[in-house]
């Protein structure tokens, strides 16, 4: 049986990477995208479906589960990839509205697309979710390796994939059956640090392919890197 897949943010970057590599391991491919002419040429270069998304607007996120339950009736893999960078400030020069729209897209997202993909997970004999994390927002990780300079990692950023994360283990307790986990990409190089990450998205997507393409018996609820687990 085919192995139906969903890569939000799929367009560009690690998401782009990712859809590859798992059409490449013979899943069947959506990439959601919430440019229509991006979406398309990069739909068309890889080969995979495209689903118009955007996962700040929840009548997006509904049509695009609708779509998917039309065409295929379930979804076996939901990779939640979409993010952006927020505003790269110091804390205190931070407002609550730049704050407000970065948790809209980095963590309000996933739920949005999570929630309205449940129905079509549980229709599914092996579903997995991936959200894309990232250590800088794990407390033992920022205060082990010291990353409190807000030029190198936005403090906004942080915050949101620390939020990422616990939701990512809330919900590998609320959804039995699935196996619900975190990635950690690493520092790769994409449009999100405007090209200054030291590692390939090849490199920046292994966790994520390792995660989407576990075995029954995989972990569930935890952060995970190319190097092994990560501590929260």
């Amino acid at each position: 049986m085919e192995t139906i897949t969903l890569v939000t943010g799929g367009n560009k970057g690690i998401g782009r990477e990712t859809a590859r590599r798992l059409k490449e391991a013979g899943h069947t491919v959506l990439i959601g995208a919430r440019d229509p002419e991006r979406g398309r040429t990069a739909a068309t270069e890889l080969g995979v479906g495209l689903l118009p998304l955007d996962i700040t607007e929840q009548a997006s996120v509904d049509d695009a589960a609708a779509q998917v339950r039309a065409d295929y009736g379930r979804l076996d893999v939901l990779v939640n990839n979409a993010a952006v960078t927020g505003v790269v400030t110091p804390l205190e020069q931070t407002t609550a509205e730049d704050a407000a729209a970065a948790l809209d897209a980095n963590l309000l997202g996933a739920l949005r697309v999570t929630n309205a993909f449940v129905p079509l997970l549980r229709a599914s004999q092996h579903a997995r979710v991936v959200n894309v994390s990232s250590r800088v927002g794990s407390f033992a990780a920022t205060l082990e390796l010291d990353m409190f300079d807000w030029r190198v990692v936005p403090p906004l950023y942080a915050i949101t994939k620390t939020a990422l994360t616990m939701l990512t283990l809330k919900y590998s307790r609320a959804l039995p059956g699935i196996l619900v986990n975190a990635a950690d990409p690493g520092y790769t190089k994409t449009d999100l640090n405007d090209g200054q990450g030291t590692q390939t998205v090849t490199e920046g997507s292994d966790a994520i392919v390792h995660l989407a393409t576990l075995p029954d018996d995989g972990p569930t609820g935890i952060l995970l890197s190319r190097d092994g687990s990560v501590a929260w």
